[in-house]
């Protein structure tokens, strides 16, 4: 099984301001560019879902303006995850003290109040096992990508801020997942 997933394009918010659910456009432009490139690369057949938030719409949809054949549905497990109060905020300003409380507690504590990773991975992770076998493309957002690039090698949680992947697709761009669909067993027939 195949399995895409492109970032939005760039997102229209000042730098160094929290984002994560905040449901914030991306740049017009940006957002046809990378949907005329991703359009050329797919393949035809593909499943397609994606994130509720406008950034990611509007790049499925534009996406499916060029590709009649690729009609989205809205999946809210792909969201970005969801930093609470820190939303909108700029990072400097949720201040040392809030953000090494996270740290010291990476997989349980809730960022603002928001969506501990704990509880981001397994969302994550509850759309990735229902991924079926027909080849999928996920319009999704950088920490998605990062949950899955541990669940494709098997870690579905972690305890230490160090263990999260700093490697994501760039804006507009897209990873490429190949994941084994396990065989089934089939049980013993008697012989004829």
């Amino acid at each position: 099984m195949t399995l895409w997933l492109a970032r939005h394009a760039q997102p229209r918010v000042a730098a160094g301001v929290c984002y994560g659910a905040l449901d914030v456009a991306a740049d017009g432009p940006a957002t046809l560019a990378a949907a005329h490139t991703l359009a050329a690369a797919l393949p035809l057949g593909i499943y397609v879902a994606s994130s509720p938030l406008q950034r990611c719409e509007h790049l499925a949809q534009a996406l499916s303006t060029l590709r009649p054949d690729l009609t989205p549905i809205f999946d809210p497990r792909l969201r970005e995850m969801d930093f609470g109060h820190w939303e909108g905020q700029h990072w400097d300003a949720i201040g040392q003290p809030a953000l090494e409380a996270w740290t010291a507690d990476f997989a349980r504590h809730r960022p603002g109040g928001g969506e501990s990773v704990q509880m981001f991975m397994q969302r994550v992770a509850a759309a990735w096992d229902a991924v079926g076998t027909r080849p999928t493309l996920w319009i999704t957002h950088a920490g998605v990508a990062r949950a899955c690039s541990l669940l494709a090698v098997g870690i579905r949680s972690i305890a230490r801020a160090d263990q999260w992947p700093h490697a994501a697709p760039g804006y507009g761009e897209w990873l490429i997942f190949e994941r084994a669909i396990p065989a089934r067993t089939l049980p013993d027939l008697p012989g004829c």
